[in-house]
C-alpha cells in the first residue's frame, strides 16, 4: 500500500485540491483529517480518503495520525491548521517546520514585537477604548485581529472613532486582541519563500478602501532587492529562516515595510502562477518535503503570469456572461466564474468576496497584466441589490 500523507483540514480556495493531487503524483496516498469534509467539494471529486477527528485538539490529531498505518508525513494547506500539523509531525518524528516558529508568525503581536525595526509603529489592544487611543497616537491606522488570515477582519481606519467601532466589532466576532498599526501607503508585494529560498516576488493589486481584498497578482514582479532581503531577515528573526512562507510588505519612503508573515504557501492561486511563469511546482515541493522525499527545485521556464479576481457586489445575481469568450482570448489559460444566476451574494471585505478569476500569460509583465485585465473586463456578473423589507 502507498505511504500516507495526512492533510489536516484544507484551504478552501483551490490549494487543498492541489495538495491532494501532488501527493498522488508522488506516489503517496493523501488522507484528509477533518471534522467534516462538507466544506471541501474536491473531496468527492477526487474520491479522497477521509478520517474524522477533532482537528481543534492537537492531541486528537496526533492520535488519529498514529492510528494510520504507513504515515510518511503530516501537513496542511490551511494556515489555521499548519501549526497543528507541524506539532503532530514533530511528535511522530516526521519531517516538518518548527511549530514554535509557526506559532510566532501566526501571532501578529508576537511577530510585531520581534520585528519592530522592519514594520510600522503599532499597539496591541484588548478594548475598543485602547484601540481609539492607539489611533489617536498613530494617525491613520489598520486594525486587524491578532490571529487571522485571508484579509478577514482587516480594515483601514481614518479616525479614533472608526478604530473604536471596528475593534468593537472584531471583539464581538470572537477576537481576543487586535493589532492597531500605522497605515503604510505604497505598492504592496509578497515574497514567496520555500525552504528558506526566495522563489519570487509577487506584485499585488488591492481593491477599494477601507478593506484589503486582493483583486489580482502578477508573477514575477520587478521589485527593489530590499523587499526580498527584508523578508529573509524577518523569517530568520522569527525562527523560520529555513521554512516556507508568504511574506507581505509595502514599499514606501524608500524602504520596505513588513506587513505580516504567513508561515505557509501563498493563497490566491499564487503557487499556480509561479508554476505557469517559472516552472516551479511549489505545492509538489512542499508535499515532497513534508514526506521527506527529494525535492527538485530547478526552474523550468521564465515568462510572466497574472491573475485577476471577479469581485461583484452584494445582492442577487441576475446575469453571468462573457466567461466562454474570456477563455479564448489571447494568452488566457483559465477563466472561472463561481457565481450563478439567482445566487444571493454577501460581501465581507475579505477573500471570500471573490467569485472567480482569470489567469493569463505573457512574455512581459505588462503583456500578461493587460491580457488578464482584458479577459476580466469581458466577464460580467450583474447583481441586483437585495430588497429592503418594507417597514410596518
Amino acid at each position: 500500500m502507498a505511504p500516507v500523507l495526512v492533510l489536516v483540514e484544507s484551504n478552501t480556495t483551490g490549494t487543498g485540491r492541489d495538495f491532494a493531487l501532488a501527493a498522488r503524483s508522488l506516489g503517496l496516498r493523501p488522507v484528509l483529517l477533518t471534522k467534516g469534509e462538507r466544506h471541501y467539494p474536491y473531496v468527492a471529486e477526487l474520491d479522497l480518503d477521509v478520517v474524522r477527528a477533532d482537528t481543534a485538539d492537537p492531541a486528537a490529531v496526533v492520535a488519529a495520525c498514529a492510528a494510520l498505518p504507513g504515515v510518511r508525513g503530516v501537513t496542511s494547506s490551511s494556515e489555521y491548521f499548519i501549526e497543528t500539523a507541524a506539532r503532530a509531525a514533530r511528535e511522530l518524528g516526521l519531517p516538518g517546520p518548527d511549530p514554535d516558529a509557526i506559532a510566532v508568525c501566526r501571532d501578529k503581536m508576537a511577530a510585531r514585537k520581534r520585528l519592530r525595526h522592519l514594520g510600522p509603529d503599532f499597539a496591541g489592544c484588548v478594548t475598543p477604548d485602547e484601540a481609539a487611543a492607539a489611533a489617536a497616537r498613530l494617525g491613520a491606522v489598520v486594525v486587524k485581529p491578532a490571529r487571522g488570515s485571508g484579509s478577514i477582519g482587516v480594515r483601514a481606519c481614518a479616525s479614533s472613532d472608526e478604530a473604536r467601532e471596528w475593534t468593537q466589532r472584531l471583539l464581538a466576532d470572537g477576537a481576543t486582541e487586535v493589532v492597531v498599526e500605522q497605515e503604510i501607503v505604497g505598492p504592496e508585494f509578497s515574497v514567496e519563500v520555500l525552504a528558506g529560498e526566495v522563489v519570487c516576488v509577487t506584485a499585488k493589486h488591492l481593491g477599494p478602501a477601507p478593506f484589503f481584498v486582493e483583486y489580482g497578482h502578477d508573477v514575477p514582479a520587478a521589485a527593489p532587492d530590499a523587499i526580498a532581503e527584508a523578508a529573509k531577515t524577518a523569517l530568520a528573526a522569527c525562527g523560520l529562516g529555513d521554512g516556507t512562507a508568504h511574506v507581505e510588505l509595502r514599499w514606501a519612503h524608500g524602504r520596505p515595510w513588513l506587513i505580516e508573515i504567513n508561515p505557509r504557501l501563498a493563497g490566491g492561486l499564487i503557487p499556480r502562477l509561479v508554476r505557469h511563469a517559472l516552472g516551479r511546482d511549489l505545492v509538489t515541493e512542499v508535499v515532497a518535503a513534508a514526506a521527506g522525499m527529494p525535492v527538485d527545485r530547478r526552474p523550468g521556464t521564465h515568462t510572466h503570469a497574472s491573475i485577476r479576481f471577479l469581485v461583484p457586489g452584494a445582492g442577487t445575481v441576475t446575469e453571468v456572461s462573457g466567461v466562454d469568450e474570456a477563455r479564448v482570448m489571447p494568452g488566457v489559460l483559465e477563466a472561472v466564474c463561481t457565481a450563478a444566476v439567482g445566487q444571493d451574494l454577501e460581501t465581507t471585505g475579505s477573500f471570500t468576496d471573490r467569485r472567480g478569476y482569470v489567469v493569463a500569460l505573457g512574455p512581459t509583465a505588462a503583456t500578461a497584466a493587460a491580457r488578464a485585465d482584458a479577459a476580466h473586463a469581458r466577464i460580467r456578473i450583474a447583481v441586483a441589490p437585495a430588497a429592503v423589507p418594507a417597514s410596518r
